[in-house]
């Protein structure tokens, strides 16, 4: 399943009369995918403030300052809209894991620390998306149209499953740490960041994930 970007700073299409600018009409394509992404990202941000289940089509549309029946013109469901905004999340996310493994080759160390700061470069772009999942995952998992957020999870565990285990073969990863156990404390901290991590604040991201990556490599305590 794919997502619907629209680039809003595309090139206008220009006549072939005069070489001006053709203005756009009201019912074309590009406008209509306009619509349809501010409306997805209008409620991206109620979903992440009041969470998805709290959150109805009344209210997407009165933020978006349009009666609740046009919204339909553009989906058919608020399940339709959180869809887009999780498959966007997971098609992105596991795009920049297969790089950083790729890129990483067979440095295990290197790779999972270039997972980390992926996951947690998340946090600001996909903050709605990873809100959701927090506190609406098992609810989402049960329709049968959101299968694919458990096979996706499947397909991101093993990315970091193996990458620890390939470490544990070569000495660099303690034996005695169970690799599916480790991707999961190290998934469910980095996505509980999303409570209180403020964009803008003191630290950002980027500096989340150098102080977080210090703990899990040198721990606490001074050597």
């Amino acid at each position: 399943m794919t997502t619907t970007n629209a680039d809003s700073g595309r090139p206008r299409t220009r006549s072939s009369g005069g070489g001006g600018t053709r203005r756009r009409g009201k019912g074309s394509p590009a406008l209509a995918s306009e619509r349809r992404e501010h409306l997805v990202k209008l409620a991206a941000e109620l979903f992440a403030e009041k969470g998805f289940q709290a959150t109805t089509v009344r209210n997407i549309a009165e933020e978006a300052g349009i009666l609740s029946g046009s919204l339909y013109h553009h989906f058919d469901s608020k399940e339709s809209i959180v869809d887009e905004i999780l498959t966007g999340f997971f098609e992105d996310i596991m795009a920049s894991y297969r790089r950083v493994i790729e890129e990483g080759g067979d440095d295990p160390r290197a790779t999972i620390a270039g997972l980390v700061r992926t996951a947690f470069g998340t946090l600001e772009p996909h903050r709605a998306a990873i809100t959701v999942m927090q506190n609406d995952w098992n609810y989402l998992r049960g329709m049968e149209r959101f299968a694919y957020l458990t096979k996706s999870e499947d397909e991101v565990e093993k990315m970091w499953v193996d990458t620890l285990k390939a470490g544990q073969e070569q000495g660099v990863f303690r034996l005695d740490l169970d690799p599916k156990l480790t991707y999961r404390m190290i998934r469910d901290t980095v996505w509980v960041a999303i409570r209180w991590f403020k964009p803008g604040g003191k630290l950002n991201a980027e500096g989340l994930a150098e102080h977080y990556l210090k703990v899990m490599f040198d721990g606490i305590n001074l050597h």
